[in-house]
């Protein structure tokens, strides 16, 4: 049987919010999917920076105090997700990105590469953007798009984004009335309603989903925007349960599956790096 494969991002909030023993949880839904269903995960996981600010108790002011926050939380994510991955006899493998490495055809070429052959070593590819290098010219922006990116690069059959709300809503969440809406069938033509605020840790949000969920669907690839911290959230995701918010993949006909041969133009903000993305051959 062909294995799946399913990028599973996590957010900084979830992260310092849930700590280690959501690292634990999720990865017990990783090595259960692995083993009754072929699934093949990679994790795309924020958190280095806010996770060594509260290791710390630094903040940054200037640019080099955020890339060195990030060189000193980045082996401390790792650990977590390391011991955890031990318990269920797998094991993690880091991959540090910046954007500069997904506009040089090369270096794309030889992260596929790396990544098919650690997930045929069954291995667990643990990825993040690198932040103790990255500028605002080379940044995805946030690890939403960047799994976006992954997602359609390797082909992938889902992008599960995991968040600390329960999925998207029809109305402002802070209104009693809001309602999680469970399926999107339409996400180029869907319109953000309501107030939408930034991650205290991170720099994503509503709006960078929806941004990678639509590059996710214009390669074929389906979208859930979930509570990560429900329990079993993964498996329940693998069981068909309908679990936040799917947004559908378009339709082949509606899909973007032309390849980039060019790299190298400027590209300033994270919409216009969404739009200009497309995978390779």
């Amino acid at each position: 049987m062909k294995s799946e494969i399913w990028i599973i991002k996590i957010g900084s909030q979830i992260i310092v919010e849930e700590g280690p023993l959501f690292i634990q949880s999720i990865v017990r839904d990783i090595a259960q999917l692995k083993k009754s269903k072929n699934i093949q995960v990679i994790i795309v996981s924020s958190g280095a920076i806010a996770t060594a600010k509260v290791r710390t108790q630094k903040n940054w002011k200037s640019l080099k105090e955020k890339q060195a926050l990030s060189a000193i939380g980045q082996p401390l994510i790792m650990n977590l997700y390391n011991t955890a991955l031990h318990e269920h006899g797998l094991l993690g493998a880091q991959i540090l990105l910046t954007y500069a490495d997904f506009k040089n055809l090369n270096n794309r070429k030889n992260f596929l590469n790396t990544l098919k052959q650690l997930l045929q070593w069954n291995i667990v590819p643990i990825l993040n953007e690198n932040d103790a290098i990255a500028t605002e010219e080379i940044q995805f922006g946030d690890n939403d798009m960047l799994s976006a990116m992954v997602a359609a690069e390797i082909k992938a059959k889902k992008l599960i984004l995991l968040t600390n709300v329960n999925g998207i809503f029809d109305k402002d969440p802070s209104d009693p009335q809001a309602q999680v809406i469970p399926l999107i069938e339409n996400i180029q033509a869907f319109k953000i309603k309501g107030s939408q605020k930034k991650s205290q840790y991170g720099r994503g949000g509503l709006p960078s989903k929806l941004l990678a969920s639509k590059l996710a669907s214009k390669n074929g690839i389906e979208s859930h925007v979930v509570k990560g911290s429900l329990a079993n959230v993964l498996i329940n995701l693998g069981a068909g349960h309908k679990t936040g918010t799917t947004i559908k993949a378009a339709s082949k006909n509606k899909q973007n599956l032309k390849f980039a041969k060019k790299s190298g133009q400027k590209l300033k903000t994270v919409g216009k790096k969404a739009m200009a993305f497309k995978r390779l051959k």
